[in-house]
């Protein structure tokens, strides 16, 4: 592998990291879901609930990926379009994450705790449900230019486990958080938590933007 090669392995990296972790983030039924189930059966319910959120993200990842697949010429014709789109879809996502109330998703504490592969196969199916999240995926992908063209298989599947581990290292985080500050962690912590996460995916997208627009775009 040479230097080259390294560069653009390390790229994918972070990339992907980054991809995992926005998709991850934001509050919704299955974020919620973690953090009640880290309260109410432990910290490993609720990791391996974020791990089961994180297999149905990687599921549409690829597809997503795969359909964009099919259109190499255009991505490389429109790319700085793409990335000006991708941008704009950012912002009204971090916009929407800013505005939404995910505590209205909170459900009375079931007292079974359940097997730990009954949570991650309902945390599963909860964010599987959710085909909305595609866009988000077309919009991160366009923006970091992640689907690259004619890029080898074994660079492609970099990218991909890239975002398995950003989005592993923002659950085992979250729920370790939530563990560590239980007695004080409430509904206006989730509001809150939702309020900064969509601040900085709109800060970024206006970051993303005005390096499109000086000529020093990510790609």
């Amino acid at each position: 592998m040479n230097w080259i090669e390294q560069v653009t392995v390390l790229d994918l990296l972070v990339k992907g990291v980054i991809v995992g972790i926005v998709v991850s983030a934001p509050m919704g039924p299955v974020g919620v879901l973690c953090i009640q189930r880290t309260l109410n059966k432990g910290r490993w319910f609720g990791f391996v609930t974020g791990v089961g959120a994180a297999l149905s993200d990687i599921c549409y990842a690829l597809l997503t990926g795969y359909g964009m697949s099919f259109m190499d010429e255009l991505i490389l014709k429109h790319q700085t379009f793409l990335q000006v789109v991708g941008s704009i879809m950012l912002m009204a996502f971090g916009l929407y994450t800013f505005r939404s109330n995910s505590v209205k998703s909170l459900r009375p504490p079931s007292a079974k705790r359940g097997t730990y592969y009954h949570n991650f196969f309902t945390a599963f199916l909860v964010t599987f449900s959710n085909p909305l999240i595609i866009f988000l995926f077309v919009g991160l992908f366009a923006r970091f230019s992640f689907v690259m063209p004619g890029s080898p298989v074994g660079f492609q599947l970099v990218g991909y486990l890239a975002i398995i581990i950003g989005a592993l290292v923002w659950w085992f985080l979250l729920t370790y958080f939530v563990n560590k500050v239980r007695t004080h962690f409430n509904v206006r912590g989730i509001w809150l938590l939702n309020r900064i996460i969509g601040i900085t995916v709109m800060v970024a997208a206006v970051v993303g933007l005005a390096l499109i627009a000086t000529g020093n775009s990510i790609s």
